[in-house]
């Protein structure tokens, strides 16, 4: 996307920006931590993407507007706002993407939100920042963000004041049902998190199953316990659960169906649970258990 569009029916005395700023930490988005700087502000270089031709005025102009912006702190992310438009095909936001850290950084999947003047959402929409490039050290790109109309909750605000932000996700975590609060003990909770924790997170959207114990009772009867994990960003509720398990060779131990009832994922969590096989269904006897797995019958 080109950023002429901030030049749209305006000379370039007219063009203020109408946004305000916002940033992350470039640890908490990117994992990354510029441990060597010294300053406490940092003020970006302007940076325009190889692939576009400015002419001299809108390139004095750009200038001119990233000049007057804020320096930065160490290690932050900042989404500048320059311009917003809104018209049939969605919102058009344009803003400079700043970089304080010294070395470059590349955008992959980012879900910004567009906010108004008392900060309430407006939009809301996961962009595909392959195309800005690589951001360099110490520099502000400009870049025009469309958030299509679908992803639109409000277009009656007023375009002066607004932020666009970049969102954070909320950190994949445990989350206990009751029964489980009152069966372990301090220290398995605490391990459990040390698990969650050290796990990828299921990719967005996505429900699976991160087995943590199997072994089959004195009554011959196949407990196993799960990780039931929610990359989704709105709670998934369980009420049938068919499940397989097989054992190291591949071969199937059990098959069974657990009814499950009030019981409901959280929003990007993971919530231990234990199935437990009766007897009839275990289906091979003296299953090795050194490697297995649980999966839901399709």
């Amino acid at each position: 996307m080109g950023i002429l569009s901030i030049f749209r029916r305006k000379n370039k005395e007219d063009i203020k920006m109408t946004g305000l700023d916002s940033s992350v930490s470039s640890t908490e988005l990117l994992n990354e931590t510029d441990e060597k700087s010294q300053e406490d502000q940092i003020h970006t270089e302007l940076s325009l993407h190889p692939s576009w031709n400015v002419e001299n005025e809108q390139l004095y102009v750009l200038r001119f507007l990233n000049n007057d912006l804020a320096p930065l702190k160490p290690n932050q992310i900042s989404l500048a706002g320059i311009e917003l438009n809104d018209d049939n095909e969605g919102i058009e936001v344009t803003a400079f993407v700043r970089n304080s850290l010294a070395k470059g950084i590349k955008f992959h999947e980012l879900t910004l939100v567009l906010l108004d003047a008392d900060k309430k959402l407006a939009a809301r929409h996961t962009f595909d920042l392959g195309a800005l490039g690589e951001v360099p050290g110490r520099s502000s790109r400009p870049w025009t963000f469309v958030f299509p109309v679908h992803s639109i909750v409000n277009r009656e605000f007023s375009h002066k004041d607004w932020t666009l932000a970049i969102e954070l996700k909320e950190k994949h975590k445990l989350d206990l049902h009751e029964t489980w609060v009152k069966a372990i003990s301090t220290e398995q909770r605490e391990n459990l998190e040390k698990l969650v924790s050290s796990l990828e997170a299921p990719k967005p959207g996505e429900v699976n199953f991160y087995g943590l114990n199997a072994q089959i009772a004195e009554n011959k009867d196949l407990q196993v316990t799960m990780l039931l994990r929610n990359g989704h960003e709105k709670n998934v509720a369980f009420h049938q659960l068919p499940l397989i398990v097989e054992d190291a060779a591949g071969e199937k131990v059990a098959e069974g169906s657990f009814k499950l009832e009030d019981f409901e994922l959280k929003a990007n969590t993971s919530r231990p649970w234990t199935f437990i096989f009766p007897a009839s269904l275990v289906k091979k006897e003296n299953p090795d258990l050194s490697k297995w797995r649980a999966y839901p019958i399709q």
